[in-house]
């Protein structure tokens, strides 16, 4: 039997890496990790984390605002970047020490240095001038964000990496994109008072997602007062002593104090020395994997973003898991892809599970539509009109929800208890026969009982 330094070796101490270590180690296997940045990948450093700390921060200019209505005077109001900064950083570190106690706790070795493969059993840790052998490699290092370089002065611009390290918080911003980064920081700089613009190259944004999703969000940011420039693209950036002049696509000159691009991201496996070794890759990167997250070298696995399945942190978190529980616990388990509920933290917020309308007409033909729109009654003293919107899509022969999409506050907590429901396979009358939470805007989902379509 050969002997190896460890039973695994993860290069990527991201959601999924630093699951699967964890798990495996409590399995009893060796284990190591290797992270030449900072325990808690993407998520945790320069994602998810920081960019909800973000998001409730820009909440507080519409709570200011309408405060009044209900009695409210809450006086001169100012926002300070630096200490947003500042108080964003602690938490970022302590979720870091709680990272690295974590893996040190199970045993896991943690391993400060980049990583490549060298072979079926073999890592180079390449600060550290060695190599090191281990029985199983699991690929975990999650996608990093793409720049077009045919862009002339992209170089000038920052993506969501550089955006979390911004020493000063400009009074203009471009944000180019359509996906959910995009919508949700176009929201956020709005939120801390800036003159934001979007510009997205399709015909609208959040491509994707359920059209009345896309169309109320489109037309509430629009009424917030972003400036939402569809079917245009970025032609040239060029600095200027106040900022940067953008020529876009559509011939508008638009002048900026930033430029961030959230256009994608692609699979961070460059220089990993995987072709070398025969791992198959796609076009883009991704690394190709089984069902069990195996690649075509049967030692090396690899989950999460890098994979490019479905590039959701606890996408990452349930295939780290699984490759745990197959490779280290005997018990084969294949992560489920379907009925994943999703928020996006835009402003309106957005929560929705399952077909979009679109899908689930091209499959099933005919659909039953439930829609309703209203002013939910915490805008009501205040005087402010967003519109609220909860949609049920529904297959009229087995009376199955095929999807459900919400737009509004708390849509967000409000996806992830319904998406139990619909992973249950609830149906609705399901949902008909559910006593209504009253007062409250979620009844709203268990009383619809016009079809609009």
């Amino acid at each position: 039997m050969t002997d190896f330094d460890y039973d695994l070796f993860t290069i990527g101490a991201g959601s999924g890496g630093v699951r699967a270590s964890r798990m495996a180690a409590n399995f009893g296997a060796r284990v190591a990790v290797a992270e030449e940045y900072r325990v808690g990948g993407t998520c945790v450093i320069r994602g998810c984390v920081p960019k909800k700390l973000f998001v409730y921060a820009s909440h507080y200019s519409g709570h200011f605002k309408e405060a009044s209505g209900y009695g409210w005077d809450v006086g001169e109001r100012r926002f300070n970047w630096q200490t947003l900064m500042r108080n964003k950083d602690q938490e970022i570190d302590r979720l870091n020490g709680i990272y690295i106690r974590n893996l040190k706790n199970a045993g896991v070795e943690i391993i400060d240095s980049r990583a490549v493969v060298k072979g079926p059993h073999t890592v180079e840790l390449v600060q550290e001038g060695r190599e090191v052998t281990a029985k199983n490699i699991l690929i975990a290092t999650g996608g990093w964000p793409f720049r077009d370089h045919s862009v002339p002065g992209c170089e000038h611009a920052v993506t969501s990496n550089e955006v979390f390290e911004m020493p000063d918080l400009p009074d203009r911003i471009m944000v180019v994109g359509g996906g959910y980064i995009a919508v949700e920081f176009a929201s956020i700089f709005h939120g801390l008072g800036v003159e934001t613009c979007l510009v997205y190259r399709g015909e609208q944004i959040l491509r994707g997602f359920d059209d009345d999703l896309r169309n109320g969000l489109h037309e509430a940011m629009t009424r917030k007062g972003i400036d939402v420039e569809t079917q245009a693209n970025l032609k040239e950036i060029v600095k200027t002593d106040g900022g940067f002049d953008v020529t876009l696509t559509n011939g508008k000159v638009i002048s900026t104090g930033l430029v961030m691009t959230a256009i994608g991201r692609n699979p961070n496996s460059r220089g990993l020395g995987l072709e070398a070794v025969g791992v198959e890759c796609a076009a883009n990167g991704a690394i190709c994997v089984d069902e069990y997250s195996q690649t075509s070298v049967p030692s090396i696995y690899a989950v999460g973003d890098v994979t490019d399945r479905v590039n959701l942190t606890p996408v990452a978190i349930k295939e780290g898991a699984a490759f745990a529980q197959t490779v280290f616990n005997n018990n084969p388990i294949r992560p489920e892809y379907d009925l994943i509920p999703t928020a996006v933290f835009s402003q309106p917020e957005i929560g929705t599970i399952g077909m979009t309308e679109a899908e689930a007409r091209a499959q099933f033909g005919e659909v039953d539509i439930y829609r309703s729109t209203f002013n939910p009654m915490k805008n009501i003293l205040s005087e402010k009109h967003e519109p609220m919107m909860m949609k049920l899509i529904v297959e009229p022969k087995s009376d199955k929800i095929l999807g459900v999409h919400i737009m509004g506050p708390d849509s967000g907590e409000m996806i992830q208890c319904l998406g139990i429901a619909v992973k249950m396979g609830a149906t609705k009358a399901d949902f008909d026969a559910t006593m209504p939470v009253h007062p409250t805007a979620a009844e709203e989902l268990v009383t619809l009982s016009q079809k609009v379509s």
